[in-house]
């Protein structure tokens, strides 16, 4: 290859004008599907309680003799108080008043689209957060942030976990972190074991959410539902490898997969026992300006209610 010379090129050219597409690209994942299937509701303080009850067990010897005089009476179970504390979870932006109204690309606004970007970054730190087994809840002092207990820190009746893992241990405050055992692969028995417990507790589970490799795992169990794909008229062939629905002895399951809990943790849950609630909704309000820039504050204020949590279910420390 050759060219005469003094060919003029783009390489010595001047005045060629820049191309940038008037669109913005950005693959990370802002779905939350915890919070985004937990219920909602309104918190009135720092510190949210309600309560949780149950039947006495079945008796089989309840039968009693015609005109039988009554000389004592059943004991009565008190109900038990749970509790939770409520978070502060935030976002800033500055942005120089110079930036605001030049000319850009992708947006006219560039204070609009930094604050619904911090929007989104700060629903995926509440989905992290309420996902993550460090996170108990925490009272909180000057100069310490309160921390609402997140899901793993409410269950400890129905888990399988590795060995040497510890379920957490409270009474009314999710307080106490379990502790991580040794790591071993999912099975269907570890899946069929979990969805056992929580019948037998009385709850009625609809939903495993689980990281990516386990969902990968769950599509090769023997009970996910039939792979068939109706295809109405001749076309290329559809490779089915995904599973989204396992039946199981006890009812349907939905696998939901989860960016942004751990890779380790799979849990069964209906969603009618949880929910999010808020003492301070989503807002952004701005701040006072000492400079030539714009200030703006998000932040929300919520609590987890976890309202009987023997109708969750876990499996830890799987691969």
């Amino acid at each position: 290859m050759a060219i005469l010379g003094n060919t003029y090129q783009t390489y010595q050219a001047k005045a060629i004008r820049e191309q940038l597409l008037n669109i913005i690209y950005n693959i990370a994942p802002a779905e939350t599907p915890f919070i985004s299937n937990c219920g909602t509701g309104e918190a009135a303080n720092t510190f949210v309680e309600w309560q949780t009850d149950t039947l006495a067990a079945p008796s089989t010897s309840n039968q009693q003799i015609e005109g039988d005089n009554i000389t004592s009476y059943d004991a009565v179970t008190p109900t038990v108080r749970l509790g939770n504390y409520t978070q502060i979870s935030r976002k800033t932006v500055s942005v120089a008043g110079t930036e605001e109204v030049v000319n850009k690309a992708g947006r006219k606004s560039e204070l609009a689209y930094q604050i619904a970007k911090k929007g989104m970054e700060l629903k995926r730190d509440m989905e992290a957060g309420l996902l993550l087994p460090a996170n108990i809840a925490t009272v909180g002092a000057t100069g310490t942030a309160r921390i609402t207990g997140g899901l793993p820190a409410w269950i400890k009746t129905n888990t399988d976990k590795g060995a040497a893992g510890v379920d957490p241990v409270y009474t009314n405050i999710p307080n106490n972190a379990r502790t991580d055992g040794t790591l071993r692969a999912f099975t269907e028995i570890i899946f069929k074991n979990i969805i056992q417990l929580v019948w037998i507790a009385g709850g009625n589970p609809g939903t495993l959410m689980v990281g990516a490799v386990v969902k990968q795992e769950i599509s090769a169990f023997a009970g996910v539902a039939t792979k068939t794909f109706y295809m109405a008229q001749a076309t290329t062939a559809a490779i089915i490898g995904a599973a989204d629905v396992y039946v199981s002895d006890f009812g349907v399951i939905t696998i939901v997969p989860n960016r942004f809990q751990r890779s380790r943790d799979a849990y069964l849950i209906d969603w009618n026992l949880l929910s999010v609630l808020y003492l301070r909704p989503f807002f952004q309000k701005p701040l006072a300006e000492t400079g030539d820039a714009a200030n703006r504050l998000m932040l929300v204020e919520f609590v987890l209610q976890s309202k009987n949590e023997a109708g969750l279910a876990a499996a830890y420390d799987v691969t």
